[in-house]
């Protein structure tokens, strides 16, 4: 049942791209409006606090050489032509006049690395250039430890792994099975300056096996720094049928604690509404979790007070020097973040002693995204995960609930003389923009800044 909240379909139509900001801070302060209009908004917040966006995805390709059972992208995703490096390069631009440096930016598909190896170094280096944060969102595939040399070495930040049994892999009937290939990226990425996720969409079939997935995650916390867990939804391409419906946010999070063998807190670092995204944080010391999470208040106060301070995650122990000399130059903190520190040392004292006083930490995330037929006007104007189009910046579910009237449409292609536009399904160039309107259906040589 459609809720009353639920946008309808003419509005999701008429749905218009973000305006670009009228001034340096206009982002940051509009987001902070949008998520106080939510409900959301406090010291424990970071949308409009730390940063304006959490992510946006950047499609640079919609060929993919898997054909999983739960896919966002369309039946036609398959026939449309790569956008031209100089179309890419555009839209990497406009995210930039949008949010500005230190934006997280998913280089995404389809699957990315399908596209020349020269092109895709020219896209991670461009995001790098602009003083903006590149993610590569792959399956693996492709991925080689020499490719992602190259890749750091364009800039590089950060590698999701999206690995789980929607994808049918052949050989592998369980997340556990799947396990060998996790062990073989994380092995071509082990030693690189290099933050490594892995993204799991979560159905009725693996939902029992989230502990496992935290514990094999949690036995290679050397290289791997994130697992975001993405719940099912009834949009795109997929075959899979609709979840269970006790497969939610709050079970998610459930399995999660269970697999990490402690209680954590997703409430005290909020990333945008809670009905899309929560976020955890734990320690590991001697083999044992503890979360990092755990007093709300004194992490809500640390969040808006450094806030404008960037943390580097390929590089974690820089940040925390730098966040250690942010607290010797503000004193005002120093009482509050003793107590904290002497409260968590406390409770694992006995495991730092047994582990000489080495302590990691990993990063757990519940994305929930909605229903191609069910987008809450809420959620929808404060999403905190967006993507870059041609025409600007949209919510990702309501660009996945009508794909085809974004990726179909021509792409400009600025001439001397005058514009020509590229047709999306036979790469053609055409004097006139014949657009494509679908019925609504909610089912290396780096460059260089020119």
């Amino acid at each position: 049942m459609i809720s009353m909240f639920c946008m309808t379909e003419e509005e999701i139509k008429i749905f218009k791209s973000d305006p670009l900001p009228l001034s340096e801070n206009a982002s940051l302060q509009h987001a902070r409006q949008r998520i106080k209009k939510a409900g959301y908004w406090s010291s424990n917040q970071q949308m409009g606090n730390r940063w304006p966006i959490g992510c946006v995805a950047l499609e640079i390709t919609q060929r993919c050489n898997l054909d999983c059972t739960i896919c966002y992208l369309s039946e036609k995703s398959k026939a449309v032509k790569d956008l031209p490096l100089e179309a890419v390069f555009r839209r990497i631009e406009l995210i930039y006049k949008h949010y500005g440096k230190n934006t997280d930016v998913q280089i995404t598909g389809g699957e990315p690395t399908l596209r020349k190896k020269d092109e895709l170094l020219a896209i991670v280096n461009y995001v790098c250039l602009l003083g903006m944060r590149p993610t590569l969102m792959t399956n693996g595939i492709e991925v080689t430890r020499s490719l992602l040399k190259e890749l750091i070495e364009a800039g590089l930040v950060d590698i999701a792994f999206h690995v789980d049994t929607t994808q049918k892999r052949n050989g592998y009937t369980t997340e556990v099975e799947l396990n060998k290939i996790r062990q073989q990226y994380i092995e071509h990425a082990k030693g690189l300056p290099l933050s490594v996720i892995f993204t799991v969409t979560v159905f009725n079939e693996n939902f029992n096996e989230i502990p496992a997935i935290i514990c094999f995650a949690k036995n290679n916390i050397d290289v791997v720094r994130t697992v975001s867990f993405q719940i099912q939804a009834v949009t795109g391409r997929g075959v899979q049928k609709k979840r269970d419906p006790a497969i939610t946010p709050t079970t998610v999070l459930k399995q999660i604690e269970k697999g990490a063998g402690t209680s954590i807190n997703f409430n005290a670092s909020l990333v945008g509404h809670p009905a899309c995204s929560r976020y955890g944080k734990c320690l590991e010391v001697n083999e044992n979790l503890y979360d990092f999470f755990d007093d709300t208040a004194f992490i809500g106060r640390m969040q808006s007070a450094t806030a404008h301070l960037a943390w580097d995650r390929s590089y974690p122990m820089q940040a925390v020097k730098n966040f250690l000399k942010w607290f010797v130059k503000n004193p005002k903190h120093i009482y509050a973040g003793i107590k904290w520190a002497g409260k968590k040392l406390w409770k694992i004292k006995k495991d730092l002693i047994a582990s000489k006083g080495r302590i990691r930490s990993i990063s757990f995330i519940v994305h929930n995204f909605m229903d191609a037929c069910a987008l809450e006007h809420d959620r929808i104007h404060s999403c905190a995960f967006k993507i870059i189009t041609r025409d600007g910046l949209l919510p990702m579910c309501i660009h996945n609930a009508q794909r085809d009237s974004y990726i179909l449409q021509p792409t400009e292609i600025p001439m001397k003389e005058n514009t020509k536009f590229r047709m999306p399904l036979n790469g053609g160039i055409s004097s006139t923009k014949q657009r494509y309107t679908p019925m609504y259906q909610p089912r290396h040589k780096y460059v260089h800044l020119p």
